[in-house]
């Protein structure tokens, strides 16, 4: 690994950190120690960096905000990729274009301050532009899919190659990129609609005020753990299994709302999957329904 960490330096890809814990760069806050992480500078570096990874062969993994995923304990020997300078942005009146890198929450806040409306609804998610296009990020009966006409991809064959809604397979938290991994989202065109500033702005702080009273913001948690069942909720669900405030090692089903599992002592990765599976299977044991878990977990193999 030293001879392939000398030559992405040595040509010059972008920042390069060694040997650094994946607990402080995830909103969990937890995670296991990385031998390497790399931000490209651009896209030619990128492909000079997944020219690299795929001639030797070595396990990587593409990190935005680190807002949706479980990161394992144990030690990660791959290549954790930041996108964080593909973040470009151009304002062309309802149409934006804009980095995979660029931070959801401030681009969403920054267009309804403008006037911009449609992305609204993401005001208060975390996370970045790639990141909520892999997982079709929403609220409010709204998700990207409804407001990407188009995105740039980095195929497999690490060509530049631009796919349009009807290709990106859009559904309930998930896209053609979650089924298809070797893709890599390099910016995305978003079409909105003009709205009213005050409007907009009142709708924005009422979500917030919403969001402040429901969510457990004050804990390290990475949002909603579980889809939402057909015609349910999964905190409901887990809510009537007197699943509330449970306790493992140092995750707990918040207090707040109970899709919400959050690190309020020192949690261990081990500890929030085993309360995952444990409100899984007493959602199932109850109702028997499957919950389908949200987030991601990486390095568990």
């Amino acid at each position: 690994m030293n001879d392939i960490i000398n030559e992405i330096k040595n040509n010059k890809i972008g920042k390069v950190l060694e040997n650094i814990y994946m607990k402080n760069y995830t909103t969990y806050k937890i995670g296991g120690k990385v031998r390497l992480m790399v931000y490209p500078k651009d896209v030619d570096s990128l492909i000079k960096l997944m020219t690299i990874i795929q001639r030797e062969n070595i396990d990587y993994k593409i990190v935005g905000e680190g807002s949706n995923i479980i990161f394992s304990d144990k030690d990660y020997n791959g290549i954790i990729i930041k996108l964080d300078n593909l973040n470009n942005l151009k304002i062309n009146d309802t149409i934006i274009t804009v980095g995979a890198g660029y931070n959801l929450m401030r681009l969403a806040i920054k267009l309804s301050r403008e006037g911009l409306a449609g992305l609204d609804f993401a005001t208060g998610i975390p996370g970045s532009v790639g990141g909520a296009v892999y997982m079709n990020a929403g609220a409010y009966k709204s998700d990207m899919g409804y407001i990407v006409s188009a995105i740039k991809v980095l195929t497999p064959d690490l060509e530049v190659k631009t796919m349009y809604n009807n290709d990106l397979e859009f559904k309930y938290r998930t896209s053609f990129l979650q089924k298809n991994p070797g893709y890599i989202c390099l910016e995305a065109t978003i079409v909105l609609r003009k709205g009213n500033k005050d409007l907009i702005k009142e709708i924005v702080e009422d979500r917030k005020q919403r969001r402040l009273m429901s969510q457990p913001l004050e804990y390290p948690s990475a949002g909603s753990v579980f889809r939402n069942p057909e015609g349910d909720y999964a905190g409901r669900l887990i809510e009537e299994c007197g699943l509330k405030g449970k306790e493992l090692g140092g995750a707990m089903v918040s207090q707040k709302h109970a899709n919400f599992i959050i690190n309020y002592n020192n949690a261990s990765a081990s500890d929030v999957k085993d309360l995952i599976t444990l409100v899984k299977d007493e959602v199932y044991r109850k109702f028997g329904i499957e919950l389908k878990v949200e987030q991601e977990f990486v390095n568990w193999e």
